[in-house]
């Protein structure tokens, strides 16, 4: 038993450092990429991505899930950027926008663990599943965008430099290592089983290239050509380490009225689209593997990482679904994959940077395709007309808000749709049973939530006209859920008795009798007191009617 349990975990941890070195050559032209979307360093991303990836490896509250420099944070930082480069010169200072963004990710990570704290990372488990499969297919179809901007070359036409589409015998053999490359992913799985087979076709594309002798984008020429200086010309072992960002803390521009403004105005987006990206990839994850994630924990950790980033002179980041999903793909499971990707891509940095320069880009994109395929939930195609009307919208809407906005506004933006139709299927549901006692009252037999999307068809069930002088309103089957509800009551009884009419209110809440109670005294006369009142809470204020 003991041996069997050792040799599984070897297999576990040899799984685990051979996907982190898959993912920590795939981190590389991310992290370059996004830091030029940024307007920053390249090698600021790539520290970004070491630190982001090692601190939410080890404390983070999913193991298997990589972190690092994202595009949907890159997006927001660009605008940062700007703005703190402009505010220096403004105030005769030079150029801030670095320092901006080092101060933005140090609000942006104490919001994050604010959030963990408070326990609100559980909150994306409430997202409906038509949301998530937009993001998913959103997400997909931002990634596969991303990556076609890999076959444009940069051209000088009338001393002005623009990109253009590869074409010709450039444009064939970037197809062809890009098809090659997903080849491989696709047939050694068949033939190998424990061999990540990313790894694999990053290491035979590139041994083609380099042996070959083909002209293609690298690494190396890709960071030059965004005007970045080749990482093996960046010196030193020791001038290569990230640096603690003391100016932060002594300079006074940073923290003045205008700067925090600025500041706090990026901060709270930052940390929103990080945190839906991570939790929406820790969820994404968790259905992959079948195993549970911790979002808080997660939260924590993701602010964490972004303090440190901030401190250290890194770009910060999130959770990357691409780099995720080939980890677990290629047997990531535990924190040592992560850990691996974060650790060797810090050494690929420090030790081994013309090695990895030579990795071709066509292979990196070749993976990502691959990634791209694996994500998109092609089974929404299949299902589109087997559901409801509104999900299938909902599913098309946050997809195309992915690519057009953002992750965050797409998600927040199919939540709120959700909830909307959620409230009007809900409201359709009211009903009302009517019979009448030997007396002569009439009954009104509520079935179904009163709440403030079924006040109007809850109004339309009363003829307060025709009704007899004696009315009574049973909600055994029913919950008044809020203030909009207690106001329909109010206004109800209040109709009733203009007429001269006697009305009682049967089967409610205790919370619903005090909020009744206390916005007129009258009602205590007309609520029937029954052992069998249901008990519920109801979403009001009870100072609101103070």
């Amino acid at each position: 038993m003991m041996t069997k349990f050792i040799t599984k975990k070897i297999a576990n941890n040899r799984d685990d450092v051979l996907s982190g070195l898959t993912v920590a050559l795939a981190l590389v032209p991310e992290a370059v990429a996004f830091s030029f979307v940024a307007g920053v360093d390249p090698l600021i991303g790539l520290y970004g991505a070491f630190m982001m990836g090692l601190i939410t490896a080890v404390f983070g509250g999913r193991p298997g899930m990589i972190s690092g420099a994202t595009g949907a944070m890159a997006i927001v930082m660009v605008s940062l950027v700007k703005e703190g480069h402009q505010y220096g010169i403004d105030q005769g200072v030079g150029e801030l926008g670095l320092q901006f963004l080092f101060v933005a990710l140090l609000f942006t990570g104490l919001f994050q663990i604010l959030t963990g704290v408070l326990k609100l990372g559980k909150l994306v488990r409430l997202i409906p599943h038509p949301v998530m499969m937009g993001f998913v297919n959103g997400l997909a179809i931002v990634i596969f965008l991303s990556q076609l901007e890999m076959f444009q070359t940069k051209v000088v036409e009338n001393g002005v430099v623009k990109k253009v589409w590869m074409q010709g015998d450039n444009l064939y053999l970037m197809l062809g290592l890009v098809a090659l490359t997903m080849l491989i992913m696709l047939v050694l799985p068949k033939l190998v089983k424990k061999v990540p087979e990313a790894l694999v076709a990053i290491l035979v594309i590139t041994a083609i290239v380099i042996f070959g002798h083909f002209d293609v984008a690298t690494v190396g020429s890709f960071i030059e050509e965004g005007g970045g200086k080749a990482l093996s010309e960046r010196g030193g072992f020791m001038e290569m380490l990230p640096k603690f960002q003391l100016d932060l803390f002594t300079n006074s521009t940073l923290w003045s009225k205008g700067a925090i403004l600025i500041i706090l105005k990026y901060a709270p987006i930052l940390a929103a689209v990080g945190l839906i990206e991570s939790l929406m990839t820790l969820n994404l994850i968790d259905d992959l593997t079948e195993t549970r994630g911790n979002g808080n924990k997660e939260a924590i950790a993701q602010g964490s990482a972004n303090i440190v980033n901030g401190l250290f002179g890194g770009m910060g980041g999130c959770a990357m679904i691409g780099q995720s999903v080939i980890n677990i793909k290629s047997g990531g499971r535990g924190r040592l994959s992560g850990i691996t990707a974060a650790v060797s891509l810090l050494i690929f940095i420090l030790f081994a940077p013309k090695y990895i320069e030579q990795v071709p880009i066509a292979a990196l994109v070749g993976v990502m395709f691959m990634v791209v395929i694996g994500t998109f939930a092609w089974s929404s195609f299949r299902i589109l007309h087997k559901i409801p009307l509104s999900d299938a919208l909902i599913i098309v809407f946050v997809s195309a808000i992915t690519v057009w906005q953002n992750l965050a506004v797409a998600v927040i933006s199919g939540v709120i749709i959700s909830a909307l139709v959620f409230a009007w299927e809900n409201a359709k549901r009211i009903r009302a049973r009517k019979s009448f006692k030997e007396d002569g009252t009439k009954v009104y037999e509520i079935w179904g939530p009163l709440f403030f999307g079924s006040i109007t068809a809850f109004n339309s069930k009363f003829d307060v006209q025709n009704d007899p002088d004696k009315i009574e309103i049973d909600f055994m089957e029913s919950k008044v859920s809020d203030h909009s509800a207690i106001m329909a009551l109010k206004n109800l009884v209040n109709k009733y008795q203009a007429a001269g009419k006697t009305v009682h209110l049967k089967h409610l809440s205790e919370e619903c009798k005090f909020l009744l109670n206390k916005s007129n005294p009258r009602f205590a006369e007309i609520i029937i007191h029954n052992i069998d009142d249901p008990r519920y809470h109801v979403l009001e204020d009870p100072e609101a009617f103070n």
